[in-house]
């Protein structure tokens, strides 16, 4: 397992005890990830200063997100690296303050006018919730996995699948660049 010079900073930081080590975000982040894919995705993670790092180089088309442990829910996700500029837009803006509709329309416009980069083709994204990770058994607490198929401008004419919710996937955001697929299962 190769990991970066941002690893280093972790053990020089005098904010390890409220950091998870790189390690354990790794561990945790893959989880949202199909099996088959953890062990070469690239894993992106939080330093002591807040700041998304490369954690882990990786050999597919999947990055991995880890918890932010600024936060107090556990949120991890996993996308196509194609989906990378407009994830990184969207971090940006939310350290920015930027929330809810107003980020979305900033990055879509982003997109529109060619500032940010989107794929025009579908790309995945895993995203896992839970109450925690518990790294001695390494698996998340009350895990819950939905799953976001990323369509830029798909409509419910174009796609035939309905832009409201409800049972079986449904199509949010129709006609922006932000378009996409949700598949929430039932939770149990």
């Amino acid at each position: 397992m190769r990991m970066t010079f941002a690893c280093l900073l972790f053990a020089a930081s005098p904010l390890l005890a409220d950091m998870p080590t790189p390690a354990h975000q790794i561990a945790s982040s893959v989880q949202a990830a199909p099996e088959e894919l953890r062990a070469e995705a690239t894993v992106l993670g939080y330093d002591p200063s807040g700041s998304v790092v490369v954690l882990r180089e990786g050999a597919n088309d999947l990055n991995c997100l880890a918890d932010d442990p600024r936060n107090e829910s556990f949120s991890v996700a996993c996308y196509h690296k194609d989906l990378e500029a407009f994830m990184a837009r969207g971090r940006e803006l939310s350290e920015q303050g930027y929330k809810g509709k107003e980020r979305h329309q900033v990055r879509w416009k982003d997109v529109d006018e060619g500032r940010v980069k989107m794929p025009r083709e579908a790309r995945i994204l895993y995203v896992l919730t839970g109450k925690g990770y518990d790294s001695a058994n390494d698996e998340v607490l009350e895990p819950y996995l939905r799953w976001v198929i990323y369509t830029p401008y798909a409509t419910p004419e174009s796609t035939g699948i309905p832009a409201k919710p409800g049972p079986g996937p449904w199509l949010m955001y129709p006609g922006t660049a932000g378009a996409h697929v949700m598949i929430s299962p039932p939770t149990p």
